[in-house]
């Protein structure tokens, strides 16, 4: 089993950032994958950025060059720093783990709100 568990997440003016994190706990040695999802209402969920075990990350087209995804392993933790924030990517982030098998892991989630 993994845990996730997501912080970092609230209100913020247009242009500002936030610092997400996510602590993983439990059986961690065989995750291959991890990232960061989000859903804002009436919209399906949709996967922001991604990083892998070699360090290769990917972003989605809409935040590229304003998000990046990081990792700490000593912590077992995960980052998504968000700068120039604007109000569509106002969402609630959930963090997602993916291990052999495969199985597939979900934090709570934690709101991110951009408005003036």
């Amino acid at each position: 089993q993994v845990q996730l568990v997501e912080s970092g997440g609230g209100l913020v003016q247009p242009g500002g950032s936030l610092r997400l994190s996510c602590a993983a706990s439990g059986r961690l040695f065989d995750i291959y994958f991890m990232g960061w999802y989000r859903q804002a209402p009436g919209q399906q969920r949709e996967l922001v950025a991604s990083i892998r075990t070699d360090d290769s990350t990917n972003y989605a087209d809409s935040v590229k060059g304003r998000f990046t995804i990081s990792r700490d392993n000593a912590k077992n933790t995960m980052f998504l720093q968000m700068n120039s924030l604007r109000p569509e990517d106002t969402a609630v982030y959930y963090c997602n783990a993916v291990s052999y098998g495969p199985y597939e892991h979900w934090g709570q989630g934690t709101q991110v709100t951009v408005s003036s």
